[in-house]
C-alpha cells in the first residue's frame, strides 16, 4: 500500500496539548499535515487556562520538520479555532474532535455544574468546532471528522452518567453526520479510545497503563482521515495495540396484531423471545431498521 500522506492538507485537533490528542497532531503532522494544536490548557476536571501545553507540541512538530499553529481557545468558541485554520492555512480539511473532560460522580451526588459542563466541552465544543470547519470542507468537496467517544458511553460506568451520555450522543451525532457528509465527500467517524493519559491515571494497574500508549490510539485515526479511508458512520473501540469496530445488533423480535393490540401480560409471556438474540439482525440505517416494524404490519394488512 503506498504511503498515507496529508501534504496540503489541513488538520485540527483539539485537546492536542497532551495525552491521545497529542499523540494525534505528532502523527498527522509526521504525515506532513499542517496542524492546528488546539488547547485550553485547563485541568483535567476543567478548571484554568494555560497555552503552554499547545505551544510545547507545536515546537515538538517544528522540531521534527513539520508546520504546526497553536490555538489556545475553548472548543465552545469553535469558530475562533476554525477562523484560527483559515487565517494561517486558508483552508480545513480534517477535525478531529478529542478535547474532553471529567466531572465524575455517582448519580445522586451529581450536580448541575458537573453535568453542565461535560455536555458543554465534549458535546457542544465538538459540535461548534465542526459546524464551524462544515461549509469549508464542503467547499472543498472533501473532509474528514472524528469524534471521540468513550466505552462509558457505549456500555456504561458508574459515576459517569454524565460523561456516558456525552460521549454516546457524539456517536448519534457521528451518524447523522455521516449520511448529510456523504454526497460531498465528508467522511464521519468515531472511535472509543483506551488510552494511559491523565485522565486515566489510576484507573488500570501499572503494568497495564505503562502499554496503554496514546500514540497506539493514533494510527487509526490518521488512516481515517486520510483519502485512501472510505469508512464513513462507524465507531471503532481502540487502545493498547489492538483495535475492533462495534455495531449495533438487535433481536429479531416478536410482532403482534396492530389493529387487535396486546396486553402488559402479552409482554410477559413472549419477553424471552423478544430478548433473545437468536438470528438478530444488524441495521445499517433506519430504512433497515423499520424492516422487522414493516413486515410485522404487512402481515396483518
Amino acid at each position: 500500500m503506498s504511503d498515507i500522506r496529508f501534504d496540503d492538507k489541513v488538520v485540527i485537533v483539539t485537546g492536542a496539548g497532551g495525552g491521545i490528542g497529542r499523540a494525534h497532531a505528532l502523527l498527522f503532522a509526521k504525515h506532513g499535515a499542517k496542524v492546528i494544536v488546539n488547547d485550553l490548557g485547563g485541568s483535567a476536571t476543567g478548571e484554568g487556562a494555560n497555552s503552554e501545553a499547545a505551544l510545547k507540541v507545536v515546537e515538538e512538530i517544528k522540531a521534527m520538520g513539520g508546520t504546526a499553529v497553536a490555538n489556545p481557545d475553548s472548543v465552545v468558541d469553535g469558530d475562533k479555532i476554525v477562523q484560527c485554520a483559515m487565517d494561517n492555512f486558508g483552508r480545513i480539511d480534517v477535525v478531529v474532535n478529542n478535547a474532553g473532560i471529567l466531572r465524575d460522580k455517582s448519580f445522586v451526588k451529581m450536580t448541575d455544574a458537573d453535568w453542565d459542563l461535560v455536555y458543554k466541552v465534549h458535546v457542544e465544543g465538538a459540535y461548534k468546532v465542526t459546524h464551524a470547519a462544515w461549509p469549508h470542507m464542503k467547499d472543498n468537496n472533501f473532509g474528514r471528522v472524528i469524534f471521540t467517544s468513550s466505552t462509558s458511553g457505549i456500555y456504561g460506568n458508574f459515576g459517569q452518567a454524565n460523561y456516558g451520555m456525552a460521549k454516546l450522543g457524539l456517536y448519534g451525532l457521528t451518524r447523522t453526520l455521516a449520511i448529510e457528509g456523504q454526497k460531498n465527500n465528508i467522511l464521519v467517524n468515531a472511535i472509543a479510545p483506551t488510552g494511559g493519559t491523565r485522565m486515566t491515571e489510576g484507573l488500570f494497574p501499572a503494568g497495564a497503563f505503562d502499554k496503554l500508549k496514546p500514540e497506539l490510539v493514533s494510527p487509526l485515526v490518521v488512516y481515517l482521515c486520510s483519502e485512501q479511508c472510505q469508512e464513513t458512520s462507524s465507531l471503532f473501540e481502540v487502545g493498547g495495540g489492538w483495535m475492533g469496530k462495534v455495531r449495533w445488533e438487535r433481536s429479531l423480535g416478536i410482532g403482534f396484531n396492530p389493529d387487535e393490540g396486546f396486553s402488559v401480560e402479552d409482554v410477559a409471556a413472549n419477553f424471552e423471545q423478544l430478548c433473545s438474540f437468536e438470528g438478530a439482525v444488524h441495521p445499517k440505517n433506519n430504512i433497515e431498521a423499520l424492516k422487522e416494524l414493516m413486515a410485522n404490519i404487512q402481515k396483518f394488512a
